[in-house]
């Protein structure tokens, strides 16, 4: 099986199910996105949730996905950048737990938060605090951290730094690595609409987008987008929430479409975990449609559980579900 390292911003998750979106409203989230915060903010929302059941996990979306990797018996890495406190040792710790090979570099700043809030629809909102994870740097990166993997996994969150993003699909392309990226989120991509074209066209092998990120990107509807997207890489993966995915490779297409599921009660790592799925088909040399089934396997797991961390019989479940799956 071909090894895969994950690189991305290293933070914890602190999940609290809200009853309705006037939380939202007061602390100025939008639903359904992504909205970077300060200090000061994160106090209001530590203030506003107090009382509340609150649920604390590894987070990240690259880490998410080594870790949904790890969990299927992979070998992955992890690069990132933590703080020198308990939370930073929490996140280290469990990720090493999983089977993750860390390489984080550490700072002083504390290290970064998301604050991730559950609407009664599942829908998530992210209020993160990034941290000491925001000061992971291209000088922080060195070519011996790429030796012995496949491919690098690289989240779209990162791409406010530029030299960061261009160092490490740099020294991945030096070692012979293909290059995944993650859109992440809609608001990033329309802020890094240039930049996303410029690594894309350059670096990328395989690109991973939601419907609205595909959007931001193309202004175009998920099959034109899809089109449009795999023109410029080796493999384009769009999907469509409810309605499935879409993917193109070369000349091959393949749409799965999404049977209703019953008890959607957190999409938080969704994305994620349907990358993770298809990275591990893909490996593993399976089937460009048998990637994709794996994928909506894995998605539809973690959405019927709060945050990402699935106990051992879910992973049972999901192993027996990708056997069978295989035999057919």
């Amino acid at each position: 099986m071909d090894k895969i390292l994950g690189m991305g911003n290293a933070l914890v998750d602190v999940l609290v199910r809200i009853d309705d979106d006037s939380l939202l409203e007061k602390l100025h989230l939008p639903k359904g996105s992504m909205q970077l915060i300060q200090e000061d903010t994160l106090a209001e929302i530590r203030k506003s949730t107090a009382g509340m059941k609150i649920h604390r996990a590894t987070g990240g979306s690259a880490s998410n996905t080594v870790s949904a990797l790890a969990a299927l018996g992979a070998t992955p890495g992890f690069i990132g950048k933590i703080g020198k406190d308990e939370t930073g040792r929490f996140f280290d710790d469990t990720l090493r737990q999983r089977g993750v090979k860390t390489a984080l570099k550490t700072c002083d700043l504390p290290s970064g938060i998301a604050s991730t809030f559950i609407s009664p629809d599942g829908e998530r909102t992210f209020g993160t605090y990034l941290g000491a994870a925001a000061t992971l740097h291209a000088e922080d990166l060195s070519r011996d951290m790429f030796t012995g993997y496949d491919y690098l996994y690289i989240e779209g969150y990162l791409l406010q730094d530029h030299d960061l993003m261009l160092r490490a699909m740099q020294l991945a392309k030096e070692e012979g690595l293909q290059v995944c990226l993650d859109m992440a989120s809609y608001n990033v991509v329309e802020a890094e609409r240039d930049f996303f074209d410029h690594l894309i066209v350059k670096y990328v092998d395989i690109v991973f987008a939601n419907e609205s990120e595909a959007r931001a990107y193309t202004g175009k509807e998920p099959h034109e987008a899809l089109e449009e997207i795999a023109s410029k890489c080796s493999i384009a993966v769009v999907k469509t929430g409810k309605e499935g995915s879409l993917v193109k490779k070369g000349t091959e297409v393949i749409q799965l479409l999404s049977c209703p599921i019953e008890g959607v009660v957190d999409t938080t790592g969704a994305g994620d975990f349907y990358a993770a799925g298809f990275m591990y088909g893909l490996t593993c040399g399976y089937s460009l449609e048998k990637c994709v089934q794996i994928s909506t396997i894995l998605a539809t797991a973690v959405i019927q559980e709060v945050g990402t961390t699935l106990p051992g019989k879910k992973w049972d479940e999901i192993k027996l579900n990708i056997d069978a799956l295989l035999q057919v």
